[in-house]
């Protein structure tokens, strides 16, 4: 006759040296286990603490919380294809489960198991909302119709989950779920990539680390051959979240002890060997059976009682299920609460739903009062704290990168081919300026000729200089707005072509006043600046050594000297003018010295004028343009802000239910851990 059960406090006084507490639940282990004939019908002792908790998962489950993100831990079955998985199933929850060829199971089945001393058992079905009522004798059909309803009348499966609970007495508190077998030939009716179709729904459900997986293994096949154990070894190489049931022990005795001791396979958790219920027997008689089976089978009967039965299958998967349940709990409730706080936050951050035009135009005014404070934060002050990553919204670094990029385009134009042909060109022009006056006078048209040469030689450069610099600032204007912006697409086309339109324009003057800075360098030769003197002074130093070498009449003469702040020169050619030489030369370092003034005049006044044209776009004409442009005849109306964009409304009402669903999980949550600080505070 079977022992009575013991009751959670014969347990804790019984075993107190046997316990483990984590804050939430205590376990009590069995230091031996109790022989098989003394279990009551599949029912473990474990603190009754779990129950609770695990129902709060399960009602999470319900809730569909892991499509925020947030893992559930899981007790998965998986299997090869006529594993016994189902055998399995029935023989824990004491419930008959459809069968047939092929693919009986064809969507997640989550079993909810709960022993519950009622005289009646209470089985019921949940999937897409609804609740169908069911019992032992139809609960097959039951399965059956809800899994046709859910993934049709042929033969494909579906990823969306159907529920079973059990509530009857003896059955054990667990909660599981059942996937597909595991197949790689279709048969009529199923599609051909069914293989892939159930991976992937076995791999979606064993990945996370929250996951338990159960795997069902035939004792009648090689185990290093089942496909669940290479999909299991995927994910959980050690094997330390991967618990065997070993089926069909009776079939295949022979080795099987070797197979459960070896474990070539990884099986961190280990391994338990079961006989399932065969003909019309009942689940007692199996259970018996079992019990005979594993006690006098010449070979089977040498396993460890610990690792055989569906009794110790029950009492291990419930201490694995309160071990993890519990383990996961805090995480979980620091998910929930970070999720919950991080849609709040951009729930808040969303656009007021805007319902008069005088809220339409608040709303303007607070769009462009930011945008300016970014622009000016970009674009003249420097500071990038909005886009700290993105070194193209970095304004002012940008601005020095062209601006030396500018200057040093001009100074390698100049430089380029400065000594070929030395003091030649001037002494050209100096013969076409001659005139009858005193000889020893600098012709100004000379000068003036080289200048407007020289300026005309690099005229294009500030232009394209200009074209570059107005096109980036167009960029970082236009990005500014749009995102200050993004909530109102009607907003956001207006703004968009105001700031275009008025670039456009900007741009135009810019372009204006470059011509007019070109054309005065080339008009006249003017600079204040001292340094051309005292450069001037310094490159006329040179001029004795030059002339020295070009009157050598000796006959090693050199054919080239070295000049400082010139180079290397080539002095042959020059032999044959020699007359020429010294004013061409008092020419020449003219040029140099005020071309040096020229070249920094040029960028010292794109960069004034450059930052001079940013404040004035920031601070005077952008939201003007922007205004009358949205007010206007083809700007729409500040109406058209009222109008919020299907996508803006789509993402609100997704954060609404989202933000629901995890204060429903957080309450569930917060509930459980309230009610285990209480038991705890009692003991």
């Amino acid at each position: 006759m079977d022992a009575a059960p013991l009751s959670s406090e014969e347990m804790r006084l019984n075993n107190s040296d046997n316990q483990v507490s984590n804050g939430f639940l205590t376990i009590v282990r069995h230091p031996e286990p109790r022989p098989l004939a003394s279990h009551p019908p599949i029912v473990s002792s474990y603190n009754d603490r779990i129950r609770p908790i695990l129902d709060a998962v399960d009602r999470l489950r319900n809730l569909q919380v892991m499509k925020e993100g947030i893992q559930l831990p899981t007790i998965v079955v998986v299997g090869d294809q006529s594993s016994g998985k189902s055998s399995v199933l029935e023989s824990l929850a004491g419930i008959n489960l459809p069968r047939g060829q092929g693919i009986c199971t064809r969507v997640p089945l989550i079993m909810r198991l709960q022993n519950h001393p009622c005289p009646d058992p209470e089985l019921y079905l949940e999937f897409d909302g609804k609740h169908v009522e069911t019992d032992e004798d139809n609960v097959t059909f039951a399965i059956s119709s809800a899994t046709e309803e859910i993934a049709g009348h042929q033969k494909g499966i579906s990823n969306t989950p159907l529920t079973l609970v059990v509530k009857k007495d003896g059955v054990p508190d667990l909660t599981m779920v059942d996937l597909p077998g595991i197949t790689r030939v279709p048969v009529h009716g199923q599609p051909e990539n069914i293989y892939e179709q159930i991976s992937e729904m076995i791999m979606e459900y064993i990945r996370p680390e929250e996951s338990i997986i159960l795997n069902v293994l035939s004792a009648t096949v090689d185990f290093s051959t089942c496909e669940s154990i290479r999909m299991s070894q995927m994910v959980d190489k050690t094997g330390h979240r991967t618990l065997a049931v070993v089926t069909k022990s009776d079939k295949a005795p022979e080795g099987l002890l070797e197979k459960v001791t070896a474990d070539d396979v990884n099986i961190g958790l280990g391994y338990v060997c079961v006989r399932n219920r065969i003909g019309d027997e009942t689940y007692e008689e199996a259970r018996m059976e079992e019990a005979k089976l594993f006690d006098a089978h010449p070979l089977l009967s040498k396993i460890d009682k610990r690792i055989v039965g569906i009794p110790v299958l029950s009492e291990k998967l419930i201490q694995i299920q309160a071990t993890i349940v519990a383990k996961c709990l805090p995480e979980i409730v620091r998910k929930i609460n970070e999720k919950l706080h991080n849609n709040v936050a951009e729930l808040n951050k969303m656009p007021k739903v805007l319902s008069t035009v005088a809220e339409a135009m608040t709303a303007f005014m607070q769009i462009m009062g930011s945008a300016k404070d970014s622009l000016r934060k970009i674009l003249l002050r420097g500071e990038y704290d909005e886009y700290p990553h993105e070194k193209q919204m970095h304004g002012t670094a940008r601005f020095v990168e062209m601006l030396d990029r500018f200057a040093n385009e001009l100074r390698m134009d100049a430089e380029s081919g400065k000594n070929s042909s030395f003091l030649m060109e001037e002494i050209s022009l100096l013969e076409e300026a001659k005139g009858i006056r005193l000889p020893n006078f600098i012709p100004r048209t000379a000068f003036l000729t080289i200048l407007h040469k020289k300026v005309e030689d690099i005229s294009c450069k500030p232009f394209k200089f200009m074209g570059e610099l107005w096109d980036y600032i167009e960029l970082v204007v236009i990005t500014v707005l749009m995102d200050h912006s993004k909530n109102y697409p009607p907003l956001q086309a207006c703004m968009r072509r105001a700031a275009q339109n008025l670039i456009a324009k900007m741009k135009e003057r810019a372009m204006i006043r470059v011509t007019e800075i070109i054309e005065m360098e080339k008009l006249t030769d003017y600079t204040c600046d001292p340094e051309y003197i005292s450069e001037w002074n310094k490159l006329m130093g040179e001029e004795p050594k030059l002339l020295a070498a070009v009157n050598n009449e000796s006959f090693e003469r050199p054919s080239a000297v070295s000049l400082e702040g010139i180079g290397v020169v080539e002095i042959d050619p020059l032999r044959q003018l020699k007359h020429q030489v010294k004013q061409a030369f008092d020419l020449k370092m003219r040029m140099t010295s005020y071309w040096k003034i020229v070249k920094r005049r040029l960028v010292d006044t794109m960069a004034m004028f450059l930052l001079f044209n940013v404040q004035v776009l920031v601070n005077r004409e952008m939201e003007g343009e922007i205004v009358n442009d949205l007010v206007g005849p083809h700007g729409g109306g500040i109406e058209r802000m009222l109008e919020e964009p299907p996508s803006v409304a789509n993402k609100r009402e997704k954060l609404k239910r989202s933000i629901k669903l995890l204060r429903e999980s957080a309450d569930i949550v917060a509930t459980i851990i309230h009610r285990a600080a209480a038991n705890a505070d009692l003991e």
